[in-house]
């Protein structure tokens, strides 16, 4: 048989061989180019995307309104807030760069025509008050001693043989395994926002300790327990109340008729109270929109307070005046809470990004850039260097700010994670803010004992660990309440309430105890039987 050339032999089809790379099917081209152009759109998105957070845009709202009205935009919508005003303005700018990097012109780098030094003003650096330096310098000098006896306790700390470490996680974590309802107190006629126990292990009279709940009705009732009486009411706001914090000494020898407790409630307002009278003793006006939380300062001479306006401030509460006004976020400012040394403050927003401040400069020390959805509680662990943020996309991410990363993700509940709280004996306060105590001084002797040379603890000596900052918290709208381990994070024990949402979550200050605020109009008690 002679050879055949497969070459010369056609495809049933009737198309050559040399045909087939180069006669495409049809409607290939064109899948082809749609393909690319949304490929395109979508890279063109991603640095739209990029190029607009990378924008410095004026936090003043003047210079907003000032900024549109050159660009010839409305310089406001109807119903339009100032976060939103001003995300309007982020994204003409971007466009205005696109139009003239397509013209072929230089595109725009900041935010106005004004020159580079008054730029470099407005965006970094705003002058404050003399009260405010004052105040960061007193933040400063207080806090760097707290960090400093913090750092040097850790360093005795990592001495510790691994085997104590794990017999006393084991002895602290077994109880809690155990923790179920104890009662469950009606507190309110509307669902209860906030529960928060009082720092001291008692009343002035002995009574047991305090436990004090926020109701959307605007009251604030303090109860004992574990008896679930109610001690007092507290009637000063008119609408929803979402923010308590005590006093770091209250119930711990405070004067009970001095500020024990701040609160933060719908009518924008924040409001000190003593534990003597039904009626707030100062009120903190000035912000623009509802108040969500509010958070004590370390040292006891400063408030915070996070609001819808988009900004949270910082009060002086002897003086009872506003010392920062601090914006930074994009939407509301929901969350609010302060590292235990007093140094820094961290800020969760409705723009699902936090921040953590350092309040001796004015700078921002850190971005918590990660949850899908808005931040609803924030607090720092007892350690110094990491904090919990709770979102609504149903996670709790830990981060560590030494690594300036989420060091984890805990997929803590079913839906919207409402509340998070780190564990903080009362009997470790001193050592939680940084100092250390004497009974441990005098068990490891002096420079040892503080480890300030990274010395491990004398022969002998018996280094009380802690147990603050072991376990944490959760509260979520799917109804349940869990309590996790702050070093594998692994969950330890989860508890169900009445299947309505659990708004809020707190640990009392020996451990026995886990309060809990619902949707339904109650509060409850967990522990062991």
């Amino acid at each position: 048989m002679a050879d055949m050339n497969l070459d010369d032999v056609p495809f049933a089809g009737g198309i050559d061989a040399d045909e087939l790379d180069t006669q495409p099917a049809p409607g290939f081209d064109a899948s082809i180019s749609r393909a690319r152009d949304a490929d395109a759109a979508l890279v063109a998105a991603l640095e739209s995307r990029k190029t607009a957070r990378s924008l410095a845009v004026p936090t003043d709202d003047a210079k907003v309104r000032q900024r549109l009205r050159q660009l010839g935009q409305p310089i406001t919508l109807f119903g339009e807030r100032r976060p939103d005003r001003r995300e309007r303005l982020r994204e003409e700018l971007v466009k205005e760069g696109q139009r003239r990097e397509q013209e072929g012109e230089e595109a725009e780098s900041v935010v106005s025509e004004e020159s580079e030094e008054e730029e470099q003003e407005e965006e970094f650096f705003t002058e404050g008050t003399d009260a405010l330096l004052r105040a960061r310098q007193s933040i400063a000098r207080t806090s760097l001693v707290a960090a400093k006896a913090r750092v040097a306790r850790q360093r005795v700390e990592a001495t510790v043989p691994l085997s104590r470490i794990v017999a006393q996680r084991k002895a602290l974590f077994e109880p809690l395994k155990q923790f179920t309802s104890l009662g469950s107190q009606i507190g309110d006629t509307r669902p209860i926002s906030v529960v928060r126990f009082s720092p001291g292990t008692s009343t002035p009279e002995g009574s047991g300790r305090l436990l004090a709940a926020g109701s959307w009705s605007g009251s604030v009732k303090l109860w004992e327990v574990p008896a679930a009486k109610e001690r007092a009411t507290l009637r000063g706001h008119t609408e929803k109340v979402g923010g308590i914090a005590w006093h770091p000494q209250a119930t711990k020898g405070l004067d009970a008729s001095a500020a024990n407790l701040v609160t933060g409630a719908g009518d924008a307002t924040v409001q000190l109270w003593s534990l003597t009278s039904d009626r707030p003793l100062a009120t903190l006006k000035g912000h623009e929109a509802r108040v969500a939380r509010t958070a004590w300062h370390p040292s006891g001479a400063y408030v915070a307070s996070a609001s819808f306006d988009g900004t949270w401030r910082l009060w002086d509460v002897e003086k009872q005046n506003e010392l920062l006004l601090q914006e930074g976020h994009s939407k509301e400012v929901y969350a609010i809470d302060f590292q235990d040394d007093g140094a820094l403050v961290a800020s969760g927003g409705l723009d699902a990004i936090g921040r953590v401040w350092d309040l001796r400069t004015g700078r921002t020390a850190m971005v918590l850039d990660g949850h899908a959805r808005e931040i609803l509680s924030i607090d720092f662990a007892p350690n110094g260097f990491q904090v919990a943020t709770a979102s609504g996309d149903d996670t709790v991410r830990v981060w560590d700010m030494r690594a300036l990363r989420s060091i984890s993700t805990i997929p803590a509940h079913r839906s919207s994670v409402a509340d998070v709280r780190f564990f903080r004996a009362a009997d470790e306060g001193a050592a939680a803010r940084g100092s250390m105590p004497d009974e441990d001084k005098e068990a490891n002797g002096d420079a040892k004992a503080r480890g300030e040379n990274g010395d491990a603890p004398a022969a002998g000596a018996t280094l009380q660990l802690p147990r603050s900052g072991m376990y944490l918290a959760t509260a979520g709208y799917d109804g349940f309440v869990r309590v996790w381990s702050a070093d594998d994070f692994a969950c330890l024990r989860s508890l169900s309430g009445d299947a309505g949402k659990v708004m809020s979550v707190d640990i009392s200050p020996d451990g026995k105890y886990l309060a809990s605020g619902e949707w339904g109009r109650t509060w409850k008690l967990w522990g062991v039987l």
